[in-house]
């Protein structure tokens, strides 16, 4: 049998092409270049023992763009002298994923070498694709490193994960990037020390970023090739705005933004400001902000603030958090934006929260009482003696479909919990629950 077509990528110790991105020429060849996720790389981390040799485990490394996973991907494997493969989830499938595993197996056992398989993007295999991968993992056939931005408690099957283990990386810090710029600006590799960079436009860039190295460094090459097609010496704020003409959104998924944007977004709605509630959505997308996440909270908003003066404004919300979680981004946002405006422009309501609130704080306070015996079940030997079901009135036998009887415990006789506004389709209900009140309470 022919061995697989090779995906082995150079060492980063290997001399990287003149042509290749500032970013490529510019990634680390030792822990000791590697600027960030202390956390994992100080004396004794999982992740600085991992690239020593010293712990031999397969490791998802989770975290935002641009914040060193494929480098300390390479690192893992230079570092040991393993034999390195990157497969990325997007072009690779399981006759792919298979093939690796089965070179891999042959490689140790009769050449004595061991392969580190990088998989980029991990969160987009399916879960056969990842179930191709157990067998190997269990056994370290592969030493399994994967890179995703999505959260593996949702996104990688169990088995997998509770054989690897799970590394977060954070974004950058600004000091982080500025520092990035200014190596990339002065070491041999990058720019050479062949041009300065004002503070006006290393500040500029440095927002630009957002805590992601490969944007930092793309966007100074760009502005770096600017300035050296026009002889300038001297790469200045109006370089970096003329040849970068999209800002990162600063947002910190974990800091104030993440609450104060969010908390906007949803006041926006309740407000009923389309347009305000849409720029939010906008700002959240732009940010990477978890498309789950936005979801999640437009079905809550949709019961909370809309409810029944729209029932299908959770319809919506639902839909939209399904279709998202199968379609994925960024055709997603189309969902998202959908059931923004659906909830913005429909009418409000608040008496679903304050329904369910005001029954709860009765049952927490003792307001208990016992099922009324016409109510109970009445489907076990026994049952009729002790007086169960006995009396109970079935309302499809009337006409009208309503009877009178009691159905809450004699504590909470007459107590009205859902109060319907005049807003949307409550405006029918507030008319209909009070004759139903009266039918049912023979008033």
């Amino acid at each position: 049998m022919e061995p697989p077509p090779e995906r082995v990528t150079q060492p980063q110790t290997a001399p990287v092409p003149p042509g290749s991105p500032l970013a490529v020429r510019m990634r680390p060849r030792s822990l000791d270049e590697v600027v960030g996720q202390q956390h994992l790389l100080g004396e004794g981390a999982p992740l600085r023992r991992l690239v020593e040799g010293a712990a031999p485990a397969s490791v998802l490394l989770y975290g935002p763009p641009g914040t060193g996973k494929t480098t300390l991907a390479n690192l893992v494997s230079t570092a040991t002298g393993r034999r390195f493969v990157a497969l990325s989830a997007l072009s690779a499938g399981v006759k792919e994923v298979r093939g690796v595993i089965e070179e891999a197996r042959r490689r140790r056992q009769y050449n004595a070498e061991n392969t580190v398989l990088f998989i980029d993007e991990v969160h987009r295999f399916s879960k056969t694709q990842q179930d191709a991968l157990l067998g190997a993992v269990e056994d370290r056939t592969v030493l399994l490193v994967a890179a995703t931005t999505e959260n593996p408690s949702f996104s990688v099957v169990s088995p997998l994960l509770s054989r690897s283990l799970v590394l977060q990386l954070k974004p950058l810090t600004d000091d982080d990037v500025r520092l990035l710029i200014r190596r990339a600006l002065a070491d041999e590799r990058g720019l050479d020390g062949e041009l300065e960079l004002t503070p006006e436009a290393e500040d500029h860039l440095v927002r630009l970023a957002s805590g992601d190295a490969r944007r930092a460094l793309t966007a100074l090459e760009a502005a770096a090739d600017a300035a050296s097609a026009t002889e300038h010496k001297t790469i200045d704020l109006p370089i970096v705005e003329s040849t970068v003409d999209k800002a990162a959104v600063r947002y910190d998924r974990d800091g104030d933004q993440h609450y104060d944007v969010i908390s906007a977004f949803i006041k926006s709605i309740r407000g009923s400001d389309v347009d305000a509630a849409l720029h939010y959505l906008a700002r959240m997308i732009e940010a990477g902000e978890d498309p789950r996440f936005l979801a999640r909270r437009l079905v809550v908003h949709a019961s909370e603030d809309i409810g029944m003066a729209d029932p299908t404004a959770l319809q919506t919300a639902v839909a939209a958090a399904h279709a998202v979680q199968f379609i994925g981004m960024p055709e997603g946002r189309l969902a998202l934006a959908q059931a923004t405006i659906h909830l913005a422009t429909a009418p409000k309501s608040n008496a679903v929260v304050t329904g369910i609130d005001a029954a709860l704080a009765d049952v927490r306070a003792g307001r208990l009482g016992t099922v009324p015996p016409h109510l109970r079940d009445g489907h076990y030997a026994g049952a009729a003696k002790l007086g169960n079901a006995q009396g109970y009135r079935y309302p499809h036998d009337v006409p009208e479909g309503v009877v009178a009887q009691q159905y809450p415990p004699d504590e909470v006789v007459g107590v009205d919990y859902y109060h319907p506004t005049q807003r949307g389709a409550e405006r029918t209900l507030s008319e209909r629950v009070p004759r139903l009140r009266r039918s049912v309470r023979g008033g």
